[in-house]
């Protein structure tokens, strides 16, 4: 039986892209393991999963701290220098996406602050009645423009209406309510 290739992208399933995490993490793992082994290669394996907690794997015992007896000074020495270097790397990746992350943040939040200026300019002059509030396709996604006093006289006609008229489905009778033009 021949297994079929999978095509490579994100798993969409939150429950089925952790456990093929899960498996091919232990499957790299050993990979690694049997590279280092068959080809007498030092192999250093760091794997962050996608809720940032991290796997690592490394064929010399001393890359962990570990198992330091046959080493002289200058081998010491030369470990410290590696483990530095990728720490290092490790330190400056880590605090550029803090960075961009917060950059991006800060964009967003001055984005918010226009918008939210520009709509309290707008309730201002609906409140004074200098200017009719126009809503652009922007914010709610049409075109409209309604002046305070339209609203005041749309509901005036709406409340003075009769009760039995509002009730009464068959009734011939309809509202129609417009907007006033300026005379201007």
């Amino acid at each position: 039986m021949v297994r079929q290739k999978i095509k490579i992208k994100m798993i969409d399933n939150i429950t089925a892209r952790q456990v093929t995490f899960s498996k091919r993490r232990r499957g790299i793992f050993k990979k690694a393991q049997e590279l280092s082994v068959l080809c007498d290669a030092e192999v250093a394996l760091i794997i962050f999963s996608a809720t940032g907690r991290l796997f690592e794997y490394a064929s010399s015992r001393q890359m962990k701290g570990e198992d330091f007896q046959g080493l002289n000074l200058q081998d010491l020495l030369q470990l410290e220098k590696a483990l530095q270097t990728g720490l290092n790397r490790v330190i400056e990746t880590k605090e550029k996406r803090i960075m961009d992350d917060i950059a991006a943040l800060q964009k967003k939040g001055a984005e918010l602050e226009q918008e939210n200026k520009k709509l309290k300019q707008k309730m201002d002059m609906v409140k004074m009645g200098k200017s009719p509030l126009v809503m652009d396709s922007s914010d709610i996604g049409m075109q409209e423009v309604v002046s305070s006093e339209s609203l005041n006289n749309a509901c005036s006609c709406i409340s003075s209406a009769a009760p039995s008229s509002l009730e009464d489905d068959s009734s011939d009778t309809s509202l129609k309510l417009g907007l006033p033009f300026p005379n201007n």
